[in-house]
């Protein structure tokens, strides 16, 4: 088990009283089991048990261990095979007492660190890391967006472009810079721009960002009678600025298209409801919101998410810091059939070089 990796308390220790009562044997045969599921998909038959675990036992005795391994809910046997496949609690005590993760070579993290340099914006740091994640595990890598406690409106600038467009440069917190294209009902000329940018400025620098959106509804809500028409296109121009900045994307997912190729997510309906769970985002935030309180790499196996979607998934997370602070979870998503030892390291690994390169820059 990975030293940081936090499980909770009570289950933990719950793990720890059920490890004492299972002997080593049986647990050298459920981390075979597993590996064998992990690696092939298919139930585990005694006979291939046997000869994975390299151990001189008798077909009555690895039988009584696997009837012992499925009273306890670490194995359960499918309905069109007499081998087992392991169980959401038998995945939970392999990963907490049999899983043994290896650090990555020096030249995968060297590689890692290539990508994830300090010369990108954090935002390119942010989908740099999410598809980092999704192609060297094969799954579908997640980045949660850095958290602002406060953004302040510093400075807008307008520019005109051609063909009814407007460049907008939205300034934040003195450092933070945003460029968007506006789409206008009519060309402005350059100094109408300033003059909207100077209005905006004159009213609004200094202020939190949600304040100001909020004070840009409400006017125009009210349009008053008093406020020309330069005014009120500012206004409108810096609403299309502000909700997109207010509305940010919660997070950035990469490589949901791996999840096509795995057998347990091949039906149609089924990888549906999977890809509706990423857009519509209630559930897998409810689920990293849980790890930003959580300290190093913690995982949801199956159920445990307690969303009926992802019961056949797992997902492996950790917190990413900047000077100390939690600013955000990276993780992977996949089936419970996941490759754990492989990608626990990744997720450790890329979460302490993207807080590095997040840090200030002098």
């Amino acid at each position: 088990m990975h030293p940081d990796m936090d499980t909770g308390g009570s289950l933990l220790a719950t793990m720890n009283h059920v490890s004492q009562e299972l002997s080593e044997r049986a647990q050298h045969m459920l981390k075979v089991l597993i590996d064998r599921y992990i690696r092939d998909g298919q139930p585990v038959g005694s006979r291939t048990l046997a000869r994975d675990a390299n151990l001189d036992l008798s077909p009555a005795t690895i039988r009584n261990v696997m009837a012992d391994l499925e009273e306890l809910g670490f194995v359960c046997s499918p309905h069109t095979s007499a081998g087992r496949v392991p169980t959401v609690q038998g995945y939970r005590f392999f990963v907490d007492s049999l899983v043994k993760v290896r650090p990555l070579r020096e030249k995968t993290v060297e590689e890692l660190r290539s990508q994830l340099n300090t010369d990108l914006s954090d935002h390119v740091l942010i989908e740099t890391a999410s598809g980092l994640l999704s192609g060297v595990t094969h799954l579908a890598g997640i980045v949660t967006i850095p958290r602002r406690e406060h953004a302040a409106f510093k400075h807008v600038e307008f520019l005109p472009l051609s063909e009814k467009r407007v460049l907008a440069i939205l300034v934040l917190n003195d450092t933070e810079v945003q460029n968007r294209i506006l789409r206008v009902e009519k060309d402005y000329s350059a100094a109408e721009l300033q003059a909207a940018s100077n209005f905006l400025n004159e009213q609004f620098a200094g202020r939190d960002l949600s304040a100001v959106r909020e004070s840009l509804v409400r006017e125009m809500r009210e349009t008053r009678a008093d406020m020309n028409r330069m005014m009120m296109t500012a206004i409108q121009m810096a609403d299309q600025v502000l909700e997109a900045s207010v509305n940010d994307e919660d997070y950035v997912i990469a490589g949901q298209t791996n999840l096509m190729q795995i057998e347990e997510f091949c039906n149609v309906d089924r990888l549906r409801q999977l890809f509706d769970v990423f857009n519509h985002k209630r559930e897998i935030l409810h689920l990293l919101d849980q790890c930003v309180h959580g300290e190093g790499i913690q995982i949801f196996i199956g159920e445990e998410s307690g969303y009926q979607t992802l019961d056949e998934c797992s997902m492996v997370t950790a917190p990413y810091s900047v000077d100390g602070k939690v600013m955000g979870v990276l993780g992977v998503i996949g089936p419970t059939r996941m490759a754990y030892e492989r990608v626990i390291p990744v997720v450790d690994i890329t979460a302490r070089l993207l807080g590095a390169a997040l840090n200030p820059r002098d």
